[in-house]
């Protein structure tokens, strides 16, 4: 798994590309931890390069979305590629994360999510 941030004005946007499992969750973790404690209004995680997730990868966007509870932060998925859509739906995660289809969507509406959004 590879993953690189950006900064859109003032989103963080976190790209992973790859598989999410118990190797390679560590590495989304590290990146969008250190982006919701860096103190920023929103974070994003553009999931269209994802080609697996296992429940390691869940437990880690789980685990991001508590902390951005904690500090406010605006915190949303977008470009979930079917199998991944499918593992969130399985776990009924889809109704408790913000999911945006498209990282313009997201761009366009995160400023407008609840930092608390979910359940």
């Amino acid at each position: 798994m590879k993953v690189q941030v950006r900064n859109l004005d003032k989103v963080s946007i976190i790209d992973g590309t790859g598989d999410v499992d118990l190797y390679s969750s560590p590495l989304l973790r590290e990146a969008m931890l250190a982006e919701i404690k860096a103190d920023g209004p929103s974070v994003l995680v553009n999931m269209s390069g994802v080609t697996y997730i296992d429940s390691s990868g869940i437990a880690t966007l789980v685990e991001g979305l508590q902390l951005s509870r904690q500090t406010k932060t605006r915190f949303g998925l977008f470009g979930l590629r079917q199998n991944a859509r499918s593992v969130l739906e399985l776990a009924r995660l889809n109704k408790v994360f913000v999911i945006f289809e498209s990282e313009a969507e997201a761009l366009e509406k995160i400023g407008s999510v609840q930092p608390f959004a979910g359940v």
